[in-house]
């Protein structure tokens, strides 16, 4: 059995039929065919799957498709438009990756704290990436990475839109 369901995802309204029971990781992945939201664990130990539903980080692999019906979905694909976003770019400039498996759901993670605090603590910083195993880095770069990704942020919200910058 299937039902119609409507979800804007990374700006754009997609419309499908899904089994009740398709997890949203899935509907991510196999319908939509954004493979950046990573399949790890299947039981939300692990966060590779991470991804923002109305700006709050979810697990997507513990949520029903139909559940996210109405809603709005942002995967790791909605930072990186034409360039780099600052948090892929210090997350590269930092080391904050090596195999990168963890990274979109570590990535997401991140966008969604430094929406709501665009200056955290290291503390604030580890809390809010609690959810996300990384079995290759230790952390400290990712956490350096955040940090770098929030002063870039700033910098450029400090930038009027149109001006030049540089000399």
């Amino acid at each position: 059995m299937g039902r119609s369901i409507s979800v804007t995802v990374n700006g754009e309204k997609r419309t499908a039929e899904v089994e009740d029971r398709l997890l949203l990781v899935h509907f991510i992945r196999e319908t939509l065919r954004l493979t950046g939201t990573h399949i790890g664990c299947d039981t939300t130990h692990c966060g590779a799957c991470t991804v923002l539903v109305e700006g709050v980080p979810v697990k997507s692999c513990t949520m029903l498709a139909v559940q996210a019906d109405g809603r709005q979905v942002t995967t790791v694909e909605a930072l990186g438009s034409g360039q780099l976003h600052p948090i892929q770019t210090a997350f590269k400039e930092e080391h904050g990756l090596q195999c990168g498996f963890c990274t979109p759901g570590m990535m997401m993670s991140s966008f969604a704290l430094l929406a709501d605090n665009p200056d955290p603590t290291e503390e604030e910083i580890r809390w809010a990436l609690a959810g996300n195993i990384c079995r290759c880095t230790g952390y400290m770069n990712i956490v350096k990475a955040v940090r770098s990704a929030a002063v870039h942020m700033k910098q450029a919200a400090a930038v009027p839109a149109g001006a030049v910058t540089g000399g």
